[in-house]
């Protein structure tokens, strides 16, 4: 079933590449999308807008995002709302309906960065047409975008979505620039940039080999990487859905992918001839981002494992000319050593302008919890440091 809305045609300024000539007018379009294969049917034409658009993810991936909705999607919940100029599509956003009613991005808790999709060159207008599209008229509608990074796409949509909004702030990001790593070392106390240096020089000497991973290598280096994640987390507590089929499946079909448009990179590591870590990095445009990785529990006695990873990541963001490397969500210990910069996404909700029942039940719920939260911190620490003993 496709539900498509079309707007009047409205004259516009000719620019270069525009399809219709200096003459004509120019016709937006919006459309929402509600059949299950439209994330397929619209791959080409929803990665040649992510070139398009400078904020664009590998999250926002045709790849990804496919991959995902075939794993996790429920029939008949997707909304892909879609707005095209002259025919060339201009915005884009994938949105399923929760069990309670909520439509959110598609991803869930696996995606670090969410956003949406416009044409660098139709920036205004298209998240203004995009707003409009958006199917949230009536009391029992409501949009939340979790893990939205600043100066996104999504802020573009929110500042002219005419309802009810609220932005709050949601988990903590970190990243640092993307240099060589004596500069990185720069960042550091002299003491601690002479321990890195030489926990470096021991890697080095150590005889670890990385190996870059072909494409049509990756689904096969995701089953190991998920192998070596659980060993690695199994004294731990792992986390549930790492250890699931579906989850499996996505991160093999994702994966591969965007390792063939350049947007992921996976590298297996050999000691003494054994396979003892896979990592994922992913590749955007203006970041590249430790996604996952796997390594033997006994190589952690053995090395830095987390600095091992690092080096390789740096080094790949740096000749890919990437501005940013990002640490991804969470405040990991190990993550601080690197003195990091710090800063939070949003969680973005909208509704309809008037009557907005599920808006308000959706943020009471949220502020509610992030009440309780700090209270229970400390019982939650507690039940983890007895879990694992």
């Amino acid at each position: 079933m496709t539900d498509t809305r079309r707007a009047a045609a409205v004259p516009a300024p000719a620019r270069p590449g525009d399809p219709a000539g200096p003459a004509e007018a120019v016709r937006w379009q919006t459309e929402v999308r509600r059949d299950d294969g439209a994330l397929d049917e619209l791959a080409a034409e929803w990665d040649d807008l992510a070139e398009r658009c400078a904020t664009a993810t590998p999250f926002q991936a045709a790849a990804w995002q496919a991959s995902w909705w075939r794993q996790y999607g429920r029939p008949g919940r997707l909304r892909v709302v879609l707005v095209r100029r002259g025919g060339r599509l201009v915005a884009a956003t994938a949105l399923h309906r929760t069990r309670g009613g909520v439509l959110t991005a598609l991803g869930g808790g696996l995606i670090d960065c969410t956003d949406l999709l416009l044409d660098d060159r139709y920036t205004d207008e298209a998240a203004a047409r995009l707003a409009a599209a958006l199917p949230l008229r009536r009391p029992w509608q409501a949009l939340e975008l979790r893990e939205v990074p600043p100066g996104s796409a999504a802020h573009q949509v929110y500042a002219h979505w005419s309802g009810r909004r609220h932005q709050l702030l949601d988990s903590l990001c970190q990243h640092l620039p993307a240099v060589s790593m004596e500069r990185m070392y720069d960042r550091m106390p002299g003491r601690t940039a002479q321990k890195r240096r030489a926990k470096q020089r021991k890697l080095e000497a150590v005889g670890v080999r990385a190996e870059r991973v072909e494409p049509a290598a990756v689904p096969a280096a995701m089953g190991e990487l998920l192998r070596l994640h659980a060993l690695q987390w199994e004294t731990r507590g792992v986390t549930p859905e790492h250890t699931t089929e579906r989850f499996r499946a996505h991160l093999a079909e994702s994966t591969a992918g965007l390792a063939e448009r350049g947007q992921a990179v996976v590298y297996r590591y050999h000691l003494d001839g054994e396979l003892v870590a896979v990592d994922l990095l992913l590749l955007g445009r203006t970041f590249a981002g430790l996604y996952l990785y796997g390594a033997h529990p006994g190589l952690r006695e053995r090395l830095d494992v987390a600095g091992l990873l690092f080096a390789t990541g740096l080094a790949e963001a740096v000749a890919a000319g990437v501005p940013v490397i990002s640490l991804m969500r969470g405040d990991e210990p190990y993550k601080s050593r690197w003195r990091p910069d710090r800063e939070h996404n949003h969680r973005l909700l909208l509704g309809p302008r008037r009557g907005a029942v599920l808006l308000s039940l959706r943020l009471a719920a949220v502020r509610g919890r992030a009440a309780l939260a700090p209270r229970l911190r400390e019982p939650v620490r507690r039940l983890r440091a007895l879990l694992r003993r």
